[in-house]
């Protein structure tokens, strides 16, 4: 017999994940059908859009490393108690910098370069980026949930965390190592 709170934390569960789907299908189907710009916007005190992009994207990773970090002590798993007062908002503060820097990496490229399969590197960076934000959408929903299995969270986090990392791999690592760094 499944209980009240095991059917609630079922529900919960089931709807971050269709949300977070129909966020990373959203993006790629946009991404497909739209046309591309194949135009820069903006490029700040950078010399070309993908250096601006590059770099936001290596300030996103660091962060992600740093969230990393955070979680692990904030449950526990490194370090010795008790967490320190400030890490929870540092957690919070830097997980937020780092989505703000993604956002307008992410429009570049859906609105320039659109989803594209045409190399194994860019249909495989292409797809992380949906699943990347399909797993945010996901794990946002699940944090303000409190009626969860307790793996939920540190999963959904696991899977935006390792979404970025391998998204700043075929994108700010691969130009830095092979076109240009430091890239300005």
């Amino acid at each position: 017999m499944i209980t009240e709170t095991e059917r609630s934390n079922s529900i919960g569960l089931v709807s971050g994940l269709l949300v977070g789907a129909a966020v990373a299908a959203g993006l790629g189907v946009y991404g497909n059908v739209h046309d591309p710009a194949r135009s820069s916007l903006v490029t700040l005190i950078f010399t070309n859009t993908i250096n601006l992009k590059v770099w936001l994207a290596t300030m996103a990773f660091t962060l992600a490393c740093f969230q990393l970090f955070t979680a692990l002590r904030i449950y526990g798993r490194i370090g010795k108690p008790p967490t320190p007062r400030w890490m929870p908002s540092a957690h919070r503060v830097s997980g937020t910098t780092a989505f703000w820097l993604t956002i307008p990496v992410a429009y570049h490229c859906l609105w320039s370069l659109g989803f594209q399969a045409d190399q194994p590197r860019v249909l495989v960076h292409s797809t992380l980026g949906c699943a990347f934000f399909g797993a945010l959408a996901a794990k946002v929903l699940f944090v303000r949930s409190r009626r969860l299995p307790d793996w939920a969270l540190p999963v959904a986090g696991g899977l935006v965390f390792t979404a970025l990392v391998a998204i700043w791999v075929t994108s700010s690592l691969w130009f830095f190592v092979n076109v240009d760094f430091p890239g300005f």
